[in-house]
């Protein structure tokens, strides 16, 4: 295995987006920031406090933040003060931060985990939950609207719902359950609408080694690649068979695609509070407006 750091003493990093000048935009959930590796430099683009986790470019070329809060996950920091989860923007102009969702019908989202733009320009996203003494608060997936008018429940129940993606033809939505280590399909019917009775999903596959799943990032040809907590990134066919690719860190958190041909991963390694960046044998998905 051969890598290249690209930036070391990052503070629990997640949600890696592969900007086109070159840069590595990220969450650190440790010190509650948007922040931004370029040229070995580790640069803070916006203090969002509570636990930022995920993070996504949107059409209007902000940076869309999954939040959850602090603590009471597994990527939760303890030692941070707990603020309410939610949806956070920030234009990356001016570094501003905002709270664009924080409830759902009426209720109070919990631990916003990662988020996935499609072609049309709304998001999904997965809310962990959270777990304190004898409460839980259970996992769901939701819907929304990048300007504030939408958001919407799809579903509700779930037991960890972590990563997200989109299939390559957007027909299915996945999420990652990271105790069960299982991925979780939801076949849609049209943009943000499941097809009837899918509200439930799918079983796609289930990891080997019960590796905690964490998020994840799609190829060109459709598997998907989980970050899996103490087993690296584990590559799963749409058979549901797996293939797993070490890496040097037992809190390995997230990948992502970038460079010319979408064959260099980005992975952080949050255990060591490291990204790295290493050549991956097929290219990785473009998302969408990601320049």
């Amino acid at each position: 295995m051969t890598f290249e750091i690209l930036a070391e003493g990052l503070q629990f990093p997640e949600g890696p987006i592969a900007m086109a000048d070159g840069s590595v935009i990220l969450v650190e959930i440790g010190r509650g920031t948007l922040s931004r590796v370029w040229d070995g430099k580790v640069e803070v683009i916006c203090d969002l406090g509570g636990g930022p986790n995920g993070a996504a470019l949107g059409p209007d070329g902000a940076v869309y933040v999954a939040n959850n809060g602090g603590g009471g996950g597994p990527t939760g920091q303890p030692g941070r003060p707990l603020a309410p989860g939610g949806i956070d923007r920030v234009d990356l102009a001016t570094g501003k931060g905002e709270r664009l969702y924080g409830e759902v019908g009426g209720h109070a989202l919990s631990a916003p985990n990662d988020l996935v733009f499609d072609r049309t320009g709304g998001f999904w996203f997965t809310d962990f939950g959270k777990t304190g003494g004898r409460t839980r608060h259970l996992s769901g997936i939701y819907y929304a609207r990048p300007d504030g008018s939408k958001v919407e429940e799809v579903s509700f129940g779930g037991t960890g719902y972590n990563g997200v993606g989109l299939s390559p033809d957007e027909t299915v939505v996945y999420a990652a359950e990271t105790w069960s280590g299982r991925l979780i399909g939801f076949d849609l019917a049209t943009p943000g609408q499941v097809v009837k009775g899918g509200r439930g999903g799918r079983l796609v596959g289930t990891g080997p080694d019960r590796a905690f799943f964490d998020s994840l990032a799609v190829q060109a040809d459709g598997a998907v690649c989980i970050a899996s907590i103490r087993a690296g990134i584990t590559t799963m066919a749409l058979d549901g068979t797996c293939a797993q690719t070490p890496v040097p860190d037992r809190m390995t958190t997230n990948i992502c695609f970038g460079g010319p041909d979408m064959s260099d991963a980005f992975i952080t390694l949050s255990e060591t509070g490291r990204l790295i960046r290493m050549r991956w044998p097929r290219p990785g998905l473009r998302l969408n407006f990601n320049a």
